[in-house]
């Protein structure tokens, strides 16, 4: 009997294992081998930028949706790389989230923006810990992630020609459009595909201006009206003050509409918030929805990563700024407004 009983605790001992094994793709099968089979998946998510913001906010909760009823435990880390974007500022947040992996030992990393995969997650290219990332600008290829075996995740592409159509339909006589991004090296492929979008026969790009101060940035805005009809207004995160500090991109964007007397597009449903007149938008939650579906099928249906198809969204929402056209003079036509997101107010007005 006694050696029935140590036969019975044994199986039992050895079901638990292989079912923490299946659940969970660990940092080491031998910390899952101590956990028991019911215990939460310790998810880290690395986000490139900071909070309160729509786009990193809206993509974890995006996540959280599509990984569903998994059970998990979660931590943040904001490596905010728009308010620290020097690169000895970079690579200390970097170091500090590395530090929290090795200390945490997640059992998937999930990353968000460019910044972050190349401070986190190309540090544990091909290791056991999964890796699942969205709002990644730059290929795949360029961070060897198709070399790699536990990472898969959501390219972020733009709807240029789609926001330009937009555009269009709110300032028919618009014909002449200028570019303006900071000197962020993510805008590099952003920047390939804008130039490769297909846009209205009578709409022309007449310029592509890299701008790196404020001062210089202001001076520009000016000078638009006597070049263009509208302003693509792409990166504007990194515009440096008097000081040599960058200016936050609310900042920007306030003066901008207080000041511009030119209508603007752009990608992201925050910027229409802070002032962009019109933007066909990457969806924040879509990105993190199709993240955590990606998640789920790694935790719960024990697919691997490297099986899983780095793919973009596709679904993109149009939104307009009514604040914003109706200080530049913009009647927009009703049906317009009808069909698509509006946002009434400036982020800065007082409710």
């Amino acid at each position: 009997m006694n050696k029935l009983v140590a036969w019975t605790v044994r199986l039992s001992a050895l079901l638990s294992l292989c079912m923490s094994v299946l659940m969970f793709p660990a940092p080491a099968l031998a910390e899952v081998a101590a956990q028991p089979a019911a215990a939460p998946a310790r998810i880290l998510h690395v986000m490139s930028y900071h909070t309160p913001w729509r786009w990193t906010e809206g993509q974890l909760e995006g996540f959280k949706a599509g990984l569903g009823e998994v059970k998990a435990e979660y931590k943040v880390f904001e490596l905010d790389t728009k308010r620290h974007s020097e690169a000895r500022q970079k690579a200390e947040r970097g170091k500090a989230a590395r530090a929290l992996v090795e200390q945490w030992a997640p059992h998937l990393i999930y990353t968000t923006d460019d910044d972050a995969q190349e401070l986190v997650t190309q540090h544990y290219l091909n290791t056991p810990i999964v890796q699942i990332f969205s709002g990644v600008n730059k290929t795949p290829e360029q961070y060897g992630f198709d070399k790699a075996n536990n990472v898969t995740g959501v390219v972020e592409h733009e709807h240029f020609a789609e926001s330009v159509q937009l555009l269009k339909r709110v300032v028919p006589g618009m014909k002449r459009l200028v570019v303006v991004l900071d000197d962020a090296a993510m805008w590099g492929p952003v920047v390939e595909r804008m130039k490769a979008a297909k846009l209205p026969p009578d709409v022309s790009i007449v310029a592509w201006e890299t701008i790196r101060t404020y001062e210089e940035y202001k001076q520009r805005i000016a000078a638009y009206p006597q070049m263009a009809d509208a302003i693509a207004l792409i990166g504007i995160f990194n515009f440096k003050d008097a000081a040599g500090k960058n200016v936050p991109y609310q900042e920007v964007q306030r003066w901008t509409a207080e000041n511009s007397s030119l209508p603007d597009l752009g990608f992201w449903v925050d910027r229409v918030h802070h002032g962009t007149l019109v933007a066909v938008t990457v969806s924040e939650r879509e990105q993190g929805l199709a993240a955590g579906r990606l998640a789920r099928q790694v935790l719960v249906d024990r697919k691997s990563p490297r099986d899983l198809p780095i793919q973009p969204t596709t679904k993109g929402a149009p939104v307009i700024s009514l604040a914003r056209a109706n200080k530049l003079g913009i009647r927009v036509h009703s049906d317009l407004l009808l069909s698509t997101q509006v946002i009434t107010r400036f982020d800065w007005d007082t409710k």
